[in-house]
């Protein structure tokens, strides 16, 4: 009887991988990572609640930019408010002092006759006035066909438009909104809101100025700007009013008076 070799597979015996192993290997993994994706989700519910403190991360009334600007707006109303207050107080101390001391008197008077040229007295007299709005909706609550965005709104280089030809126009006051205009007063517009000294506008957007009216008309009328600006307001519908009158009044400054920073 032949020995058998050692070398050689016995043909009794099975090599291949046993048929339980790969279920096996499986039920492995998901003891494995059970656990893990249990311990994880844990960890991201208790990160969530630390976050947002107890409270509702996407709630419906979410603060929006807007109302974070009026608020922004109220804060600064109030503020200039006090600074009014304070202001009137400080007159009244300085006119009670000057009443005793002719050293503050003699100060007061020198810079009070400085006030006008300062722009910090109200202007009153004969000049022109200018509105600037944007392009409304027609019936439809559409806008004109043919229109981009930018060609229905009124955007900074129209309103600088404007205020260099009332300048050009030999003005001695100039005024925005309900503000003063002065050397350093810079309207931006931002969006379809205009930033002035701290505060915002919304379209309609006023300019009035203190001087000749027939000179100022004539300024305006050459006004590069002007023109382009009256010629979009016949093709898309923007809004451009012009008025002369013989009355008009133009706000004193009150704003900061003090240059902080200059180029």
């Amino acid at each position: 009887m032949t020995e058998p070799d050692p070398t050689e597979p016995d043909p009794t015996v099975s090599h291949r991988p046993a048929a339980h192993a790969a279920p096996r290997r499986r039920q492995l993994f998901w003891k494995i990572c059970v656990p893990v994706v249990c311990v994880v989700t844990g960890l991201l519910l208790a990160t969530t609640r630390a976050v947002s403190e107890g409270n509702e991360l996407r709630r419906g009334d979410t603060t929006r930019l807007s109302d974070l600007v009026r608020s922004a707006q109220a804060d600064a109303d109030d503020a200039a408010g006090v600074r009014d207050g304070l202001a009137a107080q400080l007159a009244a101390l300085q006119d009670e002092a000057a009443g005793s001391d002719s050293d503050v008197a003699g100060a007061l008077e020198q810079s009070r006759a400085l006030e006008a040229a300062a722009g910090l007295s109200a202007v009153t007299g004969p000049g022109v006035r200018v509105i600037l709005t944007d392009a409304p909706r027609d019936s439809d609550g559409k806008f004109p066909a043919g229109a981009s965005p930018d060609d229905l709104v009124v955007h900074q280089q129209d309103v600088q438009s404007v205020l260099n030809a009332l300048w050009a126009g030999g003005a001695v006051a100039v005024g925005m909104q309900d503000q003063r205009i002065v050397n350093t007063s810079a309207p931006r517009c931002i969006g379809n809101t205009l930033l002035l000294h701290g505060r915002t506008y919304s379209p309609p957007y006023q300019m009035t100025a203190i001087g000749d009216p027939a000179r100022i008309e004539a300024a305006l009328a050459a006004e590069p700007g002007v023109r382009t600006f009256k010629q979009y307001a016949v093709r898309y519908g923007l809004g451009y009013t012009q008025e002369a009158s013989d009355t008009f009044t133009v706000p004193a400054y009150t704003g900061q008076l003090r240059t902080k920073f200059a180029n």
